[in-house]
């Protein structure tokens, strides 16, 4: 079955079949430790509805997991992280026994985890493999809470419905398969227990681990919403719903209610780290509504993010994404050809590689890419800047950061006179608007970027939500 059928047959079954399940997610700082653990089963045992949850690996252990995926740490370091992995998880084993079900598969994975992670890895499946871990370990773990609260939790191994390709570290659910093993293993589960499974991981044909990318559980739970006929994902995170901007930056940011999934899509692909943005794809199209909330203070509510479209124009957020790379190509082969692009976006694809911005000139085309700081592997491979080599002249600059606003019908000449005397005080390298009415994006030096998202929200955003 392809795809695009796929996705038709899911769009009937969710109109015709919805039923009232919600599958809540986890994320690393909400299951901690024991304590944070513990609030997060408060929140399911007070809501019937949640059948599926999906959890994060623990705070801290992804990081020392993505530091063991280097090549070139030396035995004491692999050992350090090693030993940093099964201390946070030890800390929370010191409050709860596991029942032997859980203990019978925790010791094992932390015996198959030890094994990997002592040598250094062989190929992209092994970075996935191990970057599987944190959820695969936090998972027993959090059924142990659950069963303590009361609840007839199972823990559930997601690679045996979250199917994939075999593009490790970025792979592509495959929409049908997942439909089809999620019928198969884990609705029939549903009605007598709360599922607890993993988030950001799956596996392909060959039933080998993959991995959704950085932020991935998110997204995990949105398409185990989508095979299972959900009615809402419940994204649980550390902070009060999707606010203005990030108000560690400015106090007075302000939590948003409602948001449509065009605003929500561009807020998340453009910055607001509290929401994985392809989470949107799977939840737009089949009709399953969004909650963003605080796992520390649930009675606070939080953003809800829906279908309908925004009834309010302008303005919404501003956003920033750091660590962009801005890719310039330019060739005067390009004037009045036909074909440059074409190829330019061959490559790119044939490498996995996804462009946010794009702009061009006469002889020139210049392209944003996110430069993860903590991803298993550079966006911008030798090999790809070699083949581009071949047919232009590549010019990589580094250390900027994006910056996004985000809204509905937004209208330059709306804005365009205050918009146009904040940024004059800052340096900007590219600006791009038009292809959507829900953004207005542009670069700034990273060194910038945070006086410049202040200066937007205090001069924009504050006088108008104050209007």
């Amino acid at each position: 079955m392809n795809t695009q059928l796929a996705v038709t047959n899911l769009q009937q079954s969710a109109q015709n079949q919805k039923s009232d399940y919600v599958v809540a997610k986890f994320g690393g700082t909400s299951v901690a430790n024991f304590e944070a653990m513990s609030r997060c089963s408060e929140i399911i045992v007070a809501d019937n509805n949640v059948r599926v949850v999906a959890v994060s690996a623990s705070a801290g252990v992804t990081n020392h997991l993505v530091t063991l995926c280097k090549k070139d740490l030396s035995a004491d370091e692999r050992s350090e992280n090693i030993a940093g992995v099964i201390a946070i998880q030890d800390a929370i084993l010191n409050e709860l026994s596991l029942d032997a079900d859980l203990a019978h598969g925790f010791d094992e994975t932390i015996k198959a985890f030890k094994s990997l992670a002592s040598e250094p890895l062989k190929s992209k499946q092994q970075h996935d493999e191990l970057l599987s871990f944190g959820e695969r370990l936090s998972s027993y773990l959090f059924t142990q809470v659950l069963r303590l609260n009361g609840l007839n939790a199972v823990r559930f191994d997601v690679r045996q419905v979250l199917k994939t390709d075999s593009q490790f570290s970025k792979a592509t659910p495959d929409v049908a398969a997942t439909a089809v093993a999620a019928k198969e293993h884990l609705i029939p589960l549903l009605k007598e227990h709360v599922v607890v499974t993993q988030g950001f991981i799956g596996s392909d044909a060959h039933g080998q681990t993959t991995t959704l990318g950085r932020g991935g559980s998110d997204y995990s739970a949105a398409l185990l919403a989508e095979a299972i006929n959900a009615k809402s994902v419940h994204i649980w995170t550390d902070v009060v719903g999707i606010f203005s901007t990030d108000p560690r930056l400015c106090a007075k940011a302000t939590p948003i209610a409602r948001l449509s999934f065009d605003e929500a899509a561009e807020m998340a692909t453009f910055g607001a780290k509290v929401l994985h943005p392809a989470t949107i794809l799977p939840a737009s199209r089949s009709h399953i509504s969004v909650f963003v909330g605080s796992s520390r203070e649930p009675e606070r509510g939080g953003t809800w993010i829906e279908r309908e479209k925004s009834q309010v124009p302008g303005i919404r957020a501003v956003t920033q994404r750091k660590n962009q790379i801005l890719l310039t190509l330019k060739s005067p082969e390009m004037l009045l050809a036909s074909g440059f692009l074409a190829r330019v976006f061959a490559i790119l694809s044939e490498f996995n590689i996804s462009v946010d911005l794009v702009t061009t000139s006469e002889i020139s085309v210049a392209i944003t890419l996110d430069n993860a700081p903590n991803a298993s592997r550079p966006e911008l491979d030798q090999e790809c800047l070699d083949q581009l080599a071949e047919f232009c002249h590549v010019s990589v600059e580094n250390n900027l950061t994006l910056v996004a606003l985000i809204g509905s019908q937004i209208q330059l000449q709306q804005q365009e006179v205050n918009l146009m005397n904040v940024l004059s005080d800052f340096n900007i390298r590219l600006i791009c608007h038009g292809a959507s009415k829900h953004n207005l994006c542009f670069l700034v030096e990273q060194s910038e970027s945070d006086f410049v998202v202040q200066a937007i929200h205090s001069r924009l955003l504050e006088v108008q939500n104050a209007a």
